[in-house]
């Protein structure tokens, strides 16, 4: 019998990349995924490493809720952080930066940027001065044993005209349609997928966060935290 698999999200893409990830790390196991539209409990467009991990795990547990009978709720939240906004938590000061394009296994997180900028300024200043923005997405699986896993794409840096759109509180899929000239990218290839002509698209984007968050499931002798 096919275990059930209940993504948090109507969006086909997040559905593939879920379908796939599972189909990588259990080849031979049958899955039956099912997406479900649940709330996020975070602002349409997060704006921190810390808005964006919550968001994924709210969608996870909020599919757990509506769906309870399944066997793993996955929860899979796009975000932006411009490593400066959150400049006057000491928490977020305090973490360490992450490299760009490093994808993040399950595990305790950290806050993205430093209070300072390369040239000495203070996170303030260059979020005044027009920071950079850098984007990325969380994959929260949970399993009916209560077992969770974890894990961050990697990251990459939006253009400006993008950027610009975003701080003037417009999400990133319709500040991409508008630059683009797109119709409802977020749902197609995504800003990843248009900025690297496809090189890297959403669904495959996702994808390996997908595989990396089901690493405790993968090691079910092994403890994960």
């Amino acid at each position: 019998m096919a275990s059930v698999v209940i993504v948090s999200s109507k969006n086909p893409v997040k559905i593939g990349a879920a379908r796939q990830g599972f189909a990588q790390m259990f080849p031979g196991a049958g899955f039956d995924i099912r997406g479900l539209s649940v709330p996020s409990g975070v602002p349409d467009q997060p704006f921190s490493d810390q808005e964006t991990l919550d968001g994924a795990t709210n969608r996870a547990n909020n599919a757990r809720a509506a769906a309870p009978d399944a066997d793993y709720w996955v929860g899979i939240e796009g975000g932006v952080d411009d490593g400066a906004r959150h400049a006057d938590d000491p928490q977020a000061a305090a973490g360490a930066g992450a490299g760009a394009g490093a994808a993040r296994e399950q595990g305790t997180h950290h806050h993205q940027g430093s209070a300072a900028g390369a040239d000495g300024m203070t996170a303030a200043a260059t979020a005044a001065a027009g920071g950079p923005i850098e984007s990325f997405a969380w994959v929260v699986v949970v399993g009916k044993d209560g077992r969770v896993g974890r894990a961050r794409t990697a990251a990459y840096y939006l253009p400006e005209e993008t950027a610009k759109l975003l701080r003037e509180g417009m999400e990133l899929g319709h500040a991409d349609d508008l630059i683009h000239g797109r119709t409802n990218s977020k749902q197609h290839s995504g800003s990843v997928g248009i900025l690297t002509d496809d090189a890297v698209d959403r669904a495959g984007y996702y994808t390996q966060a997908v595989v990396l968050a089901l690493i405790p499931f993968k090691n079910p002798k092994l403890t994960f935290t």
